[in-house]
């Protein structure tokens, strides 16, 4: 096995893995701030919970449907191009929501057309993302030597957790402040100031030299090594079905205004409890790594996770929703680190791009696709009970994955 580095800052002493680290930092808070925004806004417009789902929705229809040719398309792709692109149009979809947002068109469009235009950029975004977010995590390989990508994977995932509680906290702060155009600025203004940072990342050309493969034959390539490897195909479908039924943060919003009635900074607080929980988490593992045993730490943690869920669904005080979050975060993060660098360590350099876009398809896209059935089943057994019931099934999941899947359980790297 190789030898992983035992310095915790090995990665981060080269200068453009922190150029990466920078540039996505900026691009995920924007990101973050703006489905914080949109969540708000679109149940303001509506209120209807269900209108949350269909946000979701409106991103995992083509985030899901695109991902295999996306794979295909980074593996023989120059990767730094592919970023740039795909931030560019993410701020021209946070420019297209910002001139939603305005009075002008508040005074002369229906509230129900300008969620329309919201569920269309949203859908726009979903397509860019099956490109760019794969690629961040492709193109992690090409900058730090195979003995640090287990360090880099965790700075990696704490970056972007990092980015995800700014994000989540500071967008509930600023829609306070600032209303809906104020916070889209701010998005904007991110989300440019990241294109200027990766922008100074150096070219990565494809490592997959088989250009002329046809797309298909690529795309079945990069299914079958996932299938045929256990210890990725079993870490992914734990996620996927954690993460799809116990995703009650889709309803933060509905919980903020309508059970805990704390308005928007104790949305913005609400809202970023769990990436809190999971950057504390990141902190941790990233200076004292896992040695042994990550498979059977992982299902405690996805188990723990669930009843954090559960907790949360039944809570009536604002202290015990947020530690109940805090707490689903932690464990969420251990999830994140260990299924992070099973991916990294298994995956062949010129499948990465397929590989990586298999998981976006499973756990990426099963954020949306767990929002969108968090809003259809609130809208069906109540806000409440629907949290309980997500709780409830990923403890089923946890439970029928350890039974299944032995080889994930035993699993250490």
């Amino acid at each position: 096995m190789l030898r992983q580095s035992d310095d915790p800052f090995a990665s981060i002493k080269q200068k453009e893995f922190r150029t990466l680290l920078t540039g996505r930092f900026l691009f995920i808070t924007g990101l973050r701030m703006m489905s914080t925004l949109v969540g708000w806004w679109i149940y303001n417009l509506t209120n209807a919970p269900l209108a949350i789902g269909l946000v979701g929705l409106s991103e995992f229809l083509p985030a899901f449907s695109m991902a295999l040719y996306a794979g295909h398309t980074i593996d023989i792709s120059e990767k730094r191009k592919l970023i740039l692109r795909g931030v560019a149009l993410y701020l021209l979809a946070a420019c297209a929501l910002l001139g939603l947002s305005t009075h002008y068109t508040a005074a002369h469009i229906s509230n129900h057309w300008i969620a329309i235009g919201i569920y269309a950029t949203i859908f726009g975004t979903g397509i860019v993302r099956s490109f760019v977010g794969p690629t961040f995590n492709v193109i992690l390989a090409s900058i730090v030597p195979k003995k640090n990508l287990q360090n880099a994977t965790t700075w990696n995932q704490g970056t972007w957790l990092t980015a995800s509680v700014c994000g989540h906290a500071a967008g509930g702060f600023i829609i306070a402040e600032l209303g809906n155009t104020g916070t889209l600025c701010c998005i904007a203004s991110l989300i440019a100031f990241a294109l200027l940072a990766l922008f100074q990342l150096k070219p990565k050309p494809p490592l997959n030299e088989r250009g002329d493969q046809k797309t298909w034959d690529s795309v079945k390539d990069g299914l079958r090594f996932v299938l045929h490897t256990k210890e990725v195909l079993g870490a992914l479908s734990l996620d996927l079905f954690a993460v799809l039924f116990g995703g009650a943060v889709a309803l933060v919003p509905v919980f903020a205004r309508d059970i805990l009635q704390i308005g928007p900074r104790g949305f913005g607080f609400l809202n970023a409890a769990s990436d809190i929980g999971s950057i504390c988490i990141v902190v941790i593992l990233t200076l004292f790594p896992m040695q042994r045993q990550q498979g059977k730490k992982l299902l405690f943690a996805v188990a723990g996770f669930g009843i954090c869920i559960i907790t949360f669904a039944v809570s009536k005080v604002f202290w015990l929703s947020f530690s109940a979050l805090l707490i689903a975060g932690m464990l969420d993060g251990v999830s994140v680190v260990v299924r992070g660098t099973i991916m990294q360590l298994k995956t062949p350099d010129n499948m990465r791009g397929r590989v990586m876009s298999v998981n976006s398809m499973f756990i990426n896209s099963s954020n949306e696709l767990g929002q969108f059935e968090s809003g259809v089943t609130a809208k069906m057994m109540g806000v409440v009970p629907s949290v309980i019931f997500g709780g409830c099934m990923t403890l089923l999941v946890v439970i029928i994955t350890a039974a299944r899947a032995p080889s994930l359980r035993k699993l250490e790297y």
